[in-house]
């Protein structure tokens, strides 16, 4: 039976890419808009929070220790301890108004994030405009070099990869599309992108997604107030309804890998105040009868 509970009452602006790190059994978060970024142990307990200086839209653990992030102005590092950052590369400092969001790292220790705009937020949440696609994405190696993955985007969230590491999975929120292309594990390079889902006849977007041991797709459907499961055929196997609208992001954790945190944000969307009383909050899914893969830890 399938059970639905708010693990941490964290009361996030902009809650979003749930991060399991399987060697030390933390669950990271962040608070995007606060430029926050939040841990907790897999049943909600030894809640802690760190700052940055800047908006945060993902972030990594590092095999040496610490974390890699994408910030407003571009990729870092980031120490715990001392709650300091180490600047790496902005590749669209031509862009002001544009800022890093979702990543995820691959199974070669690469750190993939990709842009969206500020303005293009504003437009989209407040007036229902269509933003232009002026943003790209990007692969962060860990020799610290940075490499142009794909471009003409909107809103990157999403990435994620099959587990035999052929197929790579990103969706582009604002064009209400998940899209999958070829991978190349040994080069990091992504090829073929075709349309995977979309969502253009519904209300709702995808979000951040993670993919099961199965090779199944797991995505937040945000503005829709549910998850979902995907074959790798696009099939849909399973909806999931929340007690919250609008969910962010989700990845599998727990000693056993079978839990699945989703994250969710208390913003409000289109001018209209949120009033539900979980709304922010971080969740866990248990009795799935399914479960994830480990998150690699960035390389650099």
């Amino acid at each position: 039976m399938v059970e639905i509970t708010q693990v941490v009452d964290c009361k996030n602006y902009l809650g979003e890419g749930p991060l399991w790190d399987v060697e030390d059994e933390l669950l990271y978060w962040i608070d995007s808009s606060a430029a926050e970024i939040w841990s907790c142990r897999a049943d909600g307990s030894n809640v802690k929070r760190y700052f940055v200086p800047l908006h945060i839209g993902s972030m990594a653990i590092r095999k040496g220790g610490g974390a890699v992030v994408a910030l407003s102005n571009g990729f870092s590092l980031y120490d715990f301890k001392t709650q300091k950052l180490t600047h790496i590369s902005d590749p669209e400092a031509d862009e002001p108004e544009n800022r890093l969001n979702d990543g995820k790292v691959d199974r070669k220790g690469r750190f993939f994030a990709g842009y969206m705009s500020y303005d293009h937020d504003r437009e989209f949440a407040d007036r229902g405009q269509r933003p232009v696609r002026n943003s790209a994405l990007y692969r962060l190696d860990p020799d610290l070099t940075v490499h142009q993955i794909d471009r003409g985007i909107k809103c990157s969230n999403g990435p994620c990869w099959s587990p035999d590491n052929k197929t790579f999975y990103f969706c582009d929120s604002y064009d209400k599309v998940m899209y999958a292309y070829d991978y190349d594990i040994d080069t990091g390079n992504a090829f073929n992108r075709r349309i995977f889902l979309t969502a253009h006849d519904y209300p709702w977007t995808f979000d951040g997604s993670t993919v099961d041991a199965e090779g199944y797709i797991w995505n937040a459907h945000v503005f829709g107030g549910r998850i979902a499961r995907y074959a790798p055929d696009g099939t849909l196997d399973r909806m999931i309804e929340f007690p919250v609208r609008n969910l962010t992001s989700l990845m599998f954790g727990g000693k056993n890998l079978d839990v699945l945190y989703v994250t969710s944000m208390c913003r409000p969307v289109k001018g209209v105040r949120q009033t539900e009383a979980e709304a922010g909050g971080l969740f866990a899914v248990h009795g799935l009868g399914v479960k994830g893969l480990p998150e690699p830890r960035f390389g650099g």
